[in-house]
């Protein structure tokens, strides 16, 4: 292991986090955490926060070691050749390898009106100038949420459970990865709650007005006020710094999650591509890979081989409200399965998750090293993907494997 050596993660979201407290299992190691705010955002409770039951912000002091620095500054640009994370403040932070962890966040909706008009959710700035728009419009004005996912179908039951009046316009299926009958349990607790669900392809959004939303198939529904859900972007902080992205602006890796740039830089969470097969944007995904890249870092401090990736999945929960949620099981290629668990212990497990995001951190944390989810031997499909890129045009076929390459990245 070389002394003294410098490692700066950039991003402090659940990949930067694991992968800055795993790191400092080595005591030769100098991580320094680069973050544009002081407080770990936790995400997935954003829309409780919209809601007013919950917080979403967390105290780093609760989930990152002691021994990393906080630099609560933006990363303006990444120079490879010199081996430091330009500033937003105007300084410099060197490093001998660098963690790419900077997350995701809201998709431009290249929708008229949507960026005049709609409230994204996806970061905590965003959630919280949502917040007074909401407490100054009556409970009996029309909302729209918009995005049938996990983040939309969220934030319509906690709003329609305080008493709004909500239209979810799913711009297709409604919880596109839940298993049909997982979907109509979906759909019965939103009816309940008095949610109108909007779906099919007539159902995308044309264009948002001050208080109007427009669909393609003509129609338009009154909306005091909509919520965007639909789609995530990545920083474009790689593309910037003359890194090589995907289409999305992804940083491009090998299946160490190592840049196909240069071998200083590693990525992990959303804004990674490894393979140009990025996995699902998730918790579930950010974290694994974070400890996946802390130890792709000290492998090759050790001289050593780093481990290719191996990514497991289990399932997707959602909640629907405070009292009712779905657990979805999947298979180990993301692929929801007839098998879920709703109701009261389906809410009671989603907030168990919730929990046991932060408790992991935390963990890691105090006794580095002891995360082991991303060592989880899985990722079928993947593999499959992984063999059809490889196999010469000719025989490329899109059959089941592209299909499952497909679930993999969505």
């Amino acid at each position: 292991m070389v002394e003294n050596t410098d490692v700066v993660v950039v991003g402090g979201g659940y990949a930067g986090v694991m992968a800055a407290n795993r790191l400092t299992r080595h005591a030769g190691l100098t991580v320094t955490l680069v973050n544009p705010r002081p407080d770990f955002v936790h995400r997935v409770r954003l829309h409780q926060m919209v809601g007013g039951t919950g917080t979403a912000v967390v105290d780093y002091g609760e989930v990152l070691a002691e021994r990393v620095r906080l630099v609560v500054d933006s990363a303006a640009r990444i120079d490879a050749a010199g081996r430091r994370v330009e500033l937003a403040s105007g300084g410099a932070v060197g490093y001998e390898y660098l963690v790419y962890a900077v997350g995701s966040g809201s998709a431009d909706p290249r929708v008229p009106g949507a960026a005049a008009f709609a409230y994204p959710i996806a970061g905590l700035e965003e959630a919280q100038r949502l917040l007074p728009v909401l407490a100054a419009t009556p409970a009996s004005a029309p909302v729209t949420v918009v995005g049938g996912g996990p983040t939309g179908i969220e934030t319509a039951a906690e709003l329609a459970e305080r008493g709004r009046e909500v239209t979810l316009v799913c711009g297709g299926v409604l919880g596109p990865y839940l298993h049909r009958r997982g979907r109509r349990s979906v759909a019965g607790r939103l009816s309940a709650l008095g949610v109108r669900v909007v779906e099919g392809a007539a159902a995308k959004v044309t264009a948002v007005t001050r208080d109007a939303v427009r669909l393609a198939d003509g129609r338009e529904l009154p909306s005091a006020v909509t919520v965007w859900t639909a789609g995530f972007g990545v920083p474009d902080l790689a593309s910037r710094s003359g890194l090589r992205t995907d289409a999305l602006g992804r940083l491009l890796t090998d299946e160490t999650l190592t840049s196909v740039d240069d071998d200083r830089v590693v990525a992990a969470g959303d804004s990674a591509a490894p393979s140009g097969l990025p996995l699902r944007m998730s918790c579930q995904t950010a974290m694994p890979l974070g400890a996946r890249a802390a130890d792709t870092v000290l492998s090759r401090l050790a001289g050593e081989q780093p481990e290719p990736l191996s990514q497991s999945f289990g399932a997707q929960c959602v909640s629907l409200g405070r009292a009712t949620g779905i657990f979805q099981f999947g298979n180990r290629s993301d692929v929801a399965v007839p098998f879920h668990i709703d109701g009261r212990l389906g809410a009671a497990m989603k907030e168990a998750v919730c929990k046991g995001i932060v408790r992991h951190l935390a963990d890691e944390a105090h006794a580095p090293g002891g995360y082991r989810l991303h060592r989880v031997k899985g990722g079928a499909g993947r593999r499959k993907a992984l063999e059809a890129l490889s196999a010469p045009a000719a025989a490329r076929i899109p059959s089941s494997a592209a299909a499952e390459g497909e679930m993999i990245t969505s």
